[in-house]
C-alpha cells in the first residue's frame, strides 16, 4: 500500500492512504538505515501480523529542515500592511529561498482593513503585476481563493511574527489551533524530548505545524544560481550578452535592460542585488 505521512511522534507514524484513511505504523529497521522519513514523505507500506509497517521512503522531490517537511508544494509568505510594517526586502528574501528548494512563494497581504498607503499600494501592485500569486486579505474578510490554494496541496507558512499566519488558518478551519509562538519557543530552547512533527488538514490541504523559512540563510546559494531563484528575472535567464552574466555590472544585461525600461520593478532587482552582496561577502571571508 502506499501513503503519506502526516504526523510523526517519537517512533510512531501516522500514514494518511489513498482512500483519507489514517493508519499507524512503526518503521522497518532497514527503512531507518537508509533514510529518515519526514512528515510529507510518500511511503510505501503493508500489514504484518496486525500492526502497520512501512517498508520504504519513495523519492523526495524537495524537504525542509525547519519545518521538517519532504514534498512541499507551496510557501505562503504572510505580510501585514502594517503592524509590523510591510517589507519588500523580507518578501523577495523569502521568496528566493523558497525557490531554491524548488516549491512556489505565495505572497498573501494581511490586514488590509487597517488602511494601505500610496506606497504600499504602490509595492503590492507591482506584486500583482508580476509572477507570483498575490492574496488580499482582511480581519472581515478572507479571500475564498485562499481555501481553494490550500486544497490538495502541502503547504508551509512564513512571514513576520505578528502578521496572521495562525489567525488565517484558523478562520479557514476553526478547529485547527497553530501553536506557532509555543512551538518557536521550544525550538528556540532546543529542548524538544519527543520527535513530533505534524501536517493538519485545512481547507482540503496540509499545512506544517511549524513557522517555515525561520532563518533567512543564503549559505547554501552561489552567486550564479541567485538569479534563477528570482520569479521576474525567469524569462531573461540565459539571453544576457555573457554567459557567467550575474547582473550586476556586466554590459549587455537583459535584465538590467528590464529595469531600465520598467518591466522588472526597480525594487526587486535592488532586493536582488542586496543579496548578491551578502553572498560576495561571504565567499570572500571565506577565502
Amino acid at each position: 500500500m502506499i501513503g503519506r505521512i502526516v504526523k510523526i511522534v517519537s517512533k510512531e507514524y501516522t500514514v494518511l492512504t489513498e482512500d483519507n484513511e489514517r493508519k499507524l505504523a512503526i518503521l522497518m529497521g532497514k527503512v531507518r538505515q537508509q533514510k529518515t522519513p519526514l512528515a510529507g514523505d510518500f511511503v510505501e507500506f503493508d500489514e504484518i501480523d496486525g500492526r502497520y509497517t512501512i517498508q520504504r521512503v519513495m523519492e523526495r522531490k524537495n524537504r525542509l529542515i525547519r519545518p521538517a517537511v519532504a514534498n512541499v508544494d507551496q510557501a505562503l509568505i504572510v505580510m501585514s500592511i502594517k503592524d509590523p510594517d510591510f517589507s519588500t526586502s523580507l518578501i523577495d528574501r523569502l521568496s528566493i529561498l523558497i525557490k531554491h528548494e524548488d516549491i512556489e512563494p505565495i505572497l498573501v497581504v494581511t490586514k488590509c482593513d487597517l488602511g494601505i498607503s500610496e506606497e504600499v499600494e504602490n509595492w503590492i501592485q507591482e506584486y500583482e503585476r508580476g509572477p507570483m500569486k498575490v492574496i488580499r486579505t482582511s480581519k472581515a474578510e478572507l479571500d475564498p481563493s485562499l481555501a481553494s490554494i490550500l486544497k490538495d496541496k502541502i503547504s508551509v507558512l512564513t512571514g513576520q511574527s505578528g502578521a496572521g499566519k495562525s489567525t488565517l488558518l484558523n478562520v479557514l478551519n476553526p478547529a485547527f489551533k497553530l501553536r506557532t509562538q509555543e512551538i518557536s519557543k521550544a525550538l528556540g530552547r532546543g529542548k524538544h524530548t519527543t520527535r513530533h512533527n505534524e501536517l493538519h488538514e485545512v481547507a482540503g490541504g496540509l499545512v506544517a505545524d511549524t513557522p517555515g523559512f525561520s532563518s533567512i540563510d543564503f549559505n547554501h546559494i552561489s552567486k550564479d544560481n541567485l538569479a534563477q531563484c528570482v520569479m521576474d528575472f525567469e524569462p531573461y535567464i540565459g539571453h544576457c550578452k555573457f554567459n557567467d552574466c550575474i547582473h550586476q555590472n556586466e554590459p549587455g544585461c537583459k535584465i538590467k535592460e528590464a529595469v531600465d525600461n520598467n518591466v522588472i520593478p526597480r525594487t526587486r532587482y535592488e532586493n536582488y542585488l542586496s543579496v548578491l552582496e551578502m553572498i560576495q561577502s561571504r565567499k570572500e571571508k571565506y577565502l
